[in-house]
């Protein structure tokens, strides 16, 4: 079989410290989720999704900073022609990112199946926005190029790095097998398993390389649904192509060394290197926890509460760019951080004024997008625009240059 082992097991067990490693990021992850209320969670984690897209295209050399990002959802596009394709493609992965969040609750879906993967590529390549990343060169020099077709498979054969990818007439054969290593069973094996079984199928459809382009983003589309649909609690809270972003050479390191051939007799049984995938799989495992170390730091409460403080006392000063914050901010957003959301009549309690001043705050706190509600009564709940979020969490978005 072309791309076996199709897990990182000798005589169908798997290494200890593979199943050790993931059992950790799957207590770590649930322990993410115990400390803050649900209207929270989901502020970080929308949030999250801008952050999210600006990692995992940063892989690819084409980040597109949350702050602009942003601007984007406004309409506010930058008038260098490629500035503003990125911000294009960075809005349209989120829409797919969404996208998929919904597939993967259903009982029905299949992360693996072919035809789940050539929706994605579909789903992200077909929209008016992305016709520019739809020209695929065919030579280094970019003498010559070609169109991609969204959702497609490849016609065309393709190297990457050292990585040969299989002939595209094999593409329809490959994705059976895919499908029956890695769709079978995956809700009745145990999580620890659950996850190296997702991580492994990660590799092994960067491995097939089924599109002409696009592979990487749909292959980290694809993951961030297989986790989800697995039950991965948390995730959401941190994803995986932070940490692969932050040193991007060493994921396509780990990515070659699940590529090798078997190195001989004591390197398993297939024909692929057995040890190479075990370090691949270690590798994103070690990564998956550091992301999950690193946001719970990031989001303990007296930390989070202190640097609401100091950025409504510095904005006040003038030390930001932006306008001031009015008077009382601090006392709302600290208490929405702990609480979560609550209604608007509760906001003239919290800051010790009337009425008036309680709802002229609420007002302007909206407009500049600290706070939001779902109707024009509803309760209220933290806003993580771009710019504060760069300020209060300021490891996890990058000082934009």
């Amino acid at each position: 079989m072309p791309f076996t082992p199709p897990l990182p097991t000798k005589n169908g067990v798997t290494p200890y410290e593979l199943v050790a490693l993931a059992e950790q990021v799957w207590i770590n992850s649930a322990k993410l989720t115990s400390t803050y209320s649900p209207a929270l969670l989901g502020s970080i984690k929308e949030l999250l999704r801008k952050v999210n897209s600006y990692y995992s295209n940063r892989i690819e050399s084409e980040g597109t900073h949350p702050i602009d990002i942003e601007r984007a959802m406004k309409k506010d596009f930058d008038s260098d022609e490629t500035k503003r394709d990125l911000q294009q493609l960075s809005l349209v992965y989120i829409e797919v990112q969404k996208h998929i969040e919904a597939l993967c609750q259903r009982d029905d879906f299949e992360p693996f199946s072919k035809d789940f993967i050539l929706s994605v590529h579909k789903e992200f390549y077909s929209k008016d926005e992305m016709q520019a990343f739809c020209i695929v060169p065919k030579n280094e020099e970019g003498t010559e190029s070609t169109n991609m077709i969204a959702g497609e498979l490849r016609r065309d054969e393709v190297a990457i790095r050292e990585h040969i990818a299989p002939l595209a007439t094999e593409l329809n054969s490959l994705f059976v097998t895919y499908e029956n290593f890695y769709n079978k069973d995956l809700n009745k094996i145990p999580q620890a398993q659950k996850l190296i079984h997702v991580i492994v199928a990660h590799h092994r459809l960067t491995w097939i390389h089924p599109f002409l382009d696009g592979n990487g983003r749909t292959s980290r589309l694809v993951l961030d649904g297989s986790m989800c649909h697995i039950g991965l609690d948390g995730y959401g809270l941190w994803n995986i192509s932070r940490g692969l972003a932050r040193d991007a050479t060493e994921y396509k390191k780990y990515l070659s060394y699940a590529d090798q051939k078997r190195q001989g007799d004591r390197d398993g049984r297939g024909q692929l290197s057995l040890k190479g995938l075990e370090l691949y799989v270690k590798f994103m495992l070690e990564t998956a926890l550091d992301q999950i170390n690193f946001m719970n730091n990031v989001l303990q409460l007296n930390t989070l509460s202190s640097r609401i403080t100091q950025y409504v006392e510095l904005s006040r000063k003038g030390m930001y760019s932006i306008e001031a914050l009015p008077k009382y901010s601090e006392y709302l957003l600290k208490e929405l951080l702990i609480r979560g959301e609550l209604a608007r009549g509760e906001v003239k309690n919290i800051i010790g004024a009337g009425d008036t001043t309680a709802r002229n705050l609420t007002k302007k706190l909206l407009e500049l997008e600290y706070i939001e509600s779902d109707s024009p009564k509803g309760h209220i709940r933290l806003k993580f625009n771009s710019y504060f979020a760069s300020k209060i969490f300021p490891d996890l978005i990058p000082t934009k240059e």
